[in-house]
């Protein structure tokens, strides 16, 4: 297991296509999701919540996905559609974050949906901890709401996004990082 602060100095991002299974076995993908839910969460709302896409059930997500491009793209090829439906069938194992907020006197919506990008990165970090790939990603579809309905997200239920986490099937190479001088000032 890599050191935590290099882990962290090191993390990249891995495309979906450049994984492959084998993805996480149950027990890492229950540490994996026990490590996204021990965030920063103020209130104890737990303001997300988790849903897995694995073997068929990425195919079925991308046949949601796919229709709802249809209907709203009537003029869309049949190759356009088929990449629709191939969105979350890269890597072997996709975690959707779905982000609610609740009224409260204390936490705002935008702390909530803090908590839920919060959990979104510590699923990432875990499972590049575990020695996979990950991407959090998101895409027109995170955002429709036809979509959402379709993967069973309730009306005030939003997506924080999709991790996708496989095996690294080739090397990737880092992009470039920002200069922390142009980044940090001093009050």
């Amino acid at each position: 297991m890599p050191d935590a602060i290099e882990l962290l100095k090191t993390r990249r991002s891995v495309k979906p296509r450049e994984m492959t299974g084998p993805g996480p076995s149950s027990t890492e993908l229950e540490t994996i999701l026990t490590i996204g839910a021990r965030v920063p969460d103020h209130g104890k709302l737990a303001p997300w919540r988790f849903i897995i896409f694995e073997g068929d059930a990425r195919m079925r997500a991308g046949e949601v996905i796919a229709a709802v491009f249809a209907r709203k793209n009537p003029n869309a090829s049949p190759a356009e559609i088929d990449v629709e439906k191939k969105r979350l069938t890269d890597a072997p194992l996709v975690i959707g974050i779905v982000s609610l907020t609740r009224p409260h006197p204390k936490v705002p919506p935008w702390e909530q949906e803090l908590s839920a990008g919060a959990s979104a990165m510590n699923i990432v970090t875990a499972a590049t901890a575990l020695g996979y790939g990950a991407c959090w990603l998101t895409g027109w579809f995170s955002f429709d709401r036809d979509v959402l309905d379709g993967l069973g997200l309730k009306a005030d239920e939003k997506l924080a996004g999709f991790v996708h986490i496989g095996s690294v099937s080739k090397p990737s190479e880092d992009r470039p990082r920002p200069a922390l001088s142009d980044l940090v000032t001093r009050f």
